[in-house]
């Protein structure tokens, strides 16, 4: 059995996830993606992958309900973003971001319930150092010295 689990979408826009032989829905989808399941949406038409667009409808469906996580200006800012010189750098920025982040939030949850204080601090130095790493890379792969200014070619 893959690592990979697939679903499958059908003209009548119908999704199918292979692994349970069943038809399910976006919500389904969803669940799957809190629960940390690798999966491929692949539309059986043309055989393409079209995970991205079921994951954006995902994402929609969740900016439309509640408090949404993207405000306006932000949105705005990362449309300026397609088609730039910088686009596949601001890509790997978000996620990099997104994967600190991840990491942060579950060092959180796991030292939390031993010594509370000692956690924090603990959390707070190991941010520092990350955020440090990450910004020390991003700037040398932007082509920037650490202290921002370009580097220097005799």
């Amino acid at each position: 059995m893959s690592d990979v689990r697939i679903i499958k979408k059908y003209p009548n826009r119908r999704l199918y996830d292979t692994e349970v032989s069943k038809y399910i829905t976006v919500a389904d989808v969803r669940a799957l993606v809190m629960k940390g399941v690798k999966f491929r949406v692949v539309d059986t038409t043309n055989e393409r992958d079209i995970t991205r667009s079921i994951l954006l409808q995902i994402m929609l469906e969740e900016e439309s309900a509640g408090k949404p996580l993207f405000t306006a200006d932000m949105l705005a800012q990362i449309i300026r973003f397609y088609g730039g010189t910088l686009q596949g750098l601001f890509a790997r920025y978000l996620e990099q971001s997104l994967n600190v982040f991840a990491k942060q939030q579950h060092q959180v949850r796991e030292t939390l319930a031993k010594d509370p204080l000692q956690a924090v601090t603990r959390i707070t130095q190991r941010s520092v150092e990350m955020w440090s790493d990450f910004q020390k890379e991003f700037l040398r792969a932007a082509g920037l010295q650490a202290d921002g200014k370009p580097k220097k070619t005799d």
